[in-house]
């Protein structure tokens, strides 16, 4: 029923519910953030902090004027936010790993190189 009622709301006006300008580039950066967050963890941070900030602009949107957009692409901004934060997540912990490791070895090698070296071969 109350489908009904906004319908007829956006009717009286004239105005059909459009989808939200950037819901489908959140959903897809965040997606993105994910499938790319072990490529040295980089790709996934920043596809997930670009589809976190595209998310805030469609929710102040979306807030404003709820009735102007569609709640399908409202679901896609969602959607789009919790898999931005799954991959920002999952990025950062391996590139904090990544860097670790990297430090480590670079540790090692600086205190003894000629001991590093023989362990290598």
């Amino acid at each position: 029923m109350e489908n009904r009622d906004e319908f007829r709301d956006n009717q009286s006006f004239g105005t059909t519910p459009t989808a939200l300008p950037n819901a489908t580039a959140v959903l897809v950066l965040g997606i993105t953030s994910i499938v790319f967050c072990f490529c040295y963890g980089v790709v996934g941070i920043v596809c997930g902090i670009v589809s976190l900030v595209l998310y805030s602009k469609d929710k102040k949107l979306y807030l404003l004027n709820p009735q102007t957009y569609t709640p399908a692409s409202y679901s896609n901004l969602k959607a789009g936010r919790v898999c931005a934060l799954i991959g920002l997540i999952i990025s950062a912990i391996y590139f904090v790993i990544l860097i670790s490791i990297v430090m480590f070895f670079g540790i090692a090698f600086l205190s003894n190189p000629q001991h590093v070296l023989d362990q290598l071969r």
